[in-house]
C-alpha cells in the first residue's frame, strides 16, 4: 500500500511538501505512535524520509519503551536510541534503584546516543513528596550521562526553578539539549548558558505559543533543533491528529518564518546541528 493511502486509512494528516534538504526530528516516539494511531515503524520512518526527513532520535521513558527504542536503533539505521526513566515514570516507580541502572546498563549499547528524557515534572506530578524523588532521579542521570560522555536530554514542566537550581549545581555532560522547549526568551537565555541546544515542537505554530517565537528569535541558529514529540504536539496545519516525524516541515517553515530566513537553509543547519549535539552523524 503507498505511504499517502496508509495515512489516509489510518486518518493521518497527508504527507506536506518535502523539504529541499533533510533534516533530523530530534526526539519521537516510534512505538508509541504505533499504539496511538496505527502507524507502522516502517511505514511512519518512509513517510518522514519522503518528505525530507531521514533521520530521526527515539526516545524512551521507562525502562521497557528505552529497550524498545535500542531494539529499534538496531533495526533501523535512520533511528538512535536516547533510554531514561521519564521523571513522572520516576515519581511513579517503586524499583527506581533498580530501574536507574538497567538505564545505566542500557546507555552502555552503541546505537544509544543520549540519556533522556529526564528532568522534573511538576504539572503532571503534582504531588510535592514526589519532587524529591524526581529530582533524585534527574541527578543521577546526569551522572550517567556524563559518566558515559552521553547527550543529556532534558523534560521541563512548570518546574523551572528547580531545573535551574539542578542545573547551576550539577557538573553537567558536554552535550544539553532541553527537548519541547516550552519557555520564554528569558528562559531560553538561560538554557543557553548551559551551552544547551534548544528544541523546538510543533506547539510554537500555535497562536497561543508567541513566547515560543520569541525564544527562538534569540537562539543561536547553531543552537536550534527542531522536534515533534511524537505522536503527540501537532503541528499547524494538522492539529488535532495524531503527529509523527513526516509532519517536522510544518514546523520548521514556520520556524524559518519567524527566523526570516530560507526552510531549506535551516533545515541544513539544523541537521548539522542535531548530529553535533548527538554526538556524530549516523
Amino acid at each position: 500500500m503507498q505511504i499517502t493511502e496508509r495515512l489516509a486509512e489510518l486518518g493521518l494528516p497527508p504527507l506536506p511538501e518535502p523539504l529541499g534538504t533533510p533534516t533530523v526530528d530530534s526526539h519521537t516516539h516510534l512505538a508509541s505512535t504505533v499504539e496511538y494511531s496505527g502507524l507502522a515503524v516502517e511505514t511512519n520512518l518512509a513517510a518522514a524520509a519522503a518528505v525530507g526527513i531521514d533521520k530521526v532520535v527515539e526516545v524512551g521513558c521507562d525502562v521497557p519503551s528505552s529497550r524498545e527504542a535500542v531494539e529499534l536503533a538496531r533495526r533501523f539505521e535512520q533511528v538512535v536510541a536516547a533510554v531514561a526513566m521519564h521523571p513522572n515514570d520516576a515519581a511513579r516507580s517503586t524499583t527506581l534503584d533498580d530501574d536507574i541502572a538497567a538505564i545505566d546498563e542500557l546507555a552502555s549499547d552503541p546505537v544509544v546516543r543520549a540519556v533522556g528524557e529526564t528532568g522534573l515534572d511538576h504539572y503532571r506530578t503534582t504531588d510535592e513528596s514526589l519532587h524529591g524523588v524526581q529530582e533524585r532521579s534527574f541527578r543521577a542521570h546526569i551522572e550517567i550521562a556524563r559518566r558515559r560522555d552521553l547527550t543529556l536530554v532534558i523534560h521541563h514542566r512548570d518546574a523551572r526553578d528547580d531545573l535551574r537550581r539542578v542545573l547551576a549545581d550539577e557538573h553537567l555532560p558536554a552535550r544539553v539539549v532541553m527537548h519541547c522547549f516550552s519557555g520564554d526568551a528569558d528562559f531560553a537565555r538561560d538554557c543557553l548558558a548551559h551551552d544547551a541546544w534548544l528544541s523546538f515542537p510543533g506547539v510554537i505554530t500555535y497562536k497561543n505559543a508567541a513566547y515560543l517565537a520569541e525564544a527562538l528569535k534569540v537562539t543561536p541558529v547553531e543552537k536550534v533543533l527542531v522536534e515533534t514529540d511524537a505522536p503527540y504536539l501537532t503541528p499547524v496545519p494538522a492539529r488535532g491528529k495524531a503527529n509523527a516525524p513526516y509532519l517536522v516541515p510544518h514546523t520548521l517553515r514556520f520556524m524559518a518564518d519567524v527566523l526570516g530566513t530560507d526552510a531549506d537553509q535551516l533545515a541544513a543547519t539544523v541537521r548539522a546541528n542535531t548530529f553535533a549535539a548527538f554526538g556524530g552523524q549516523w
